[in-house]
């Protein structure tokens, strides 16, 4: 039984990786690719990570598993909203060939 969740586990985050991987590719702007990677890819990973725990099911390697879910959920929203203030700061920047306007 527990083969089976985890295999739906790892299906149900492979399809939200690729749903990442897709949004990566296909949308134009910085701020939407960001947006797709960020939440599809987190998720994506956590719930592979959540598979391989149920299948291994030991100590170490569950609380490997939960530091690092804690870590993708905390460093993933700050690096992608760091990452979207410096794009957003770089474009409303004037640029020197531009001329006074």
């Amino acid at each position: 039984m527990i083969e089976i969740l985890a295999g739906l586990l790892v299906l149900a985050g492979s399809g939200f990786t690729l749903v990442a991987a897709i949004g990566i590719l296909r949308y134009p702007d910085l701020l939407m690719r960001m947006h797709a990677s960020t939440k599809a890819g987190t998720l994506g990973s956590i719930l592979v990570l959540a598979a391989m725990a149920l299948v291994v099911a030991e100590g170490t390697v569950t609380a490997k598993t939960i530091a690092t879910v804690l870590f993708l959920l905390l460093t993933a929203p700050i690096a992608a909203h760091m990452i979207g203030r410096a794009y957003v700061r770089t474009e409303k920047t004037p640029k020197p060939e531009d001329g006074p306007d």
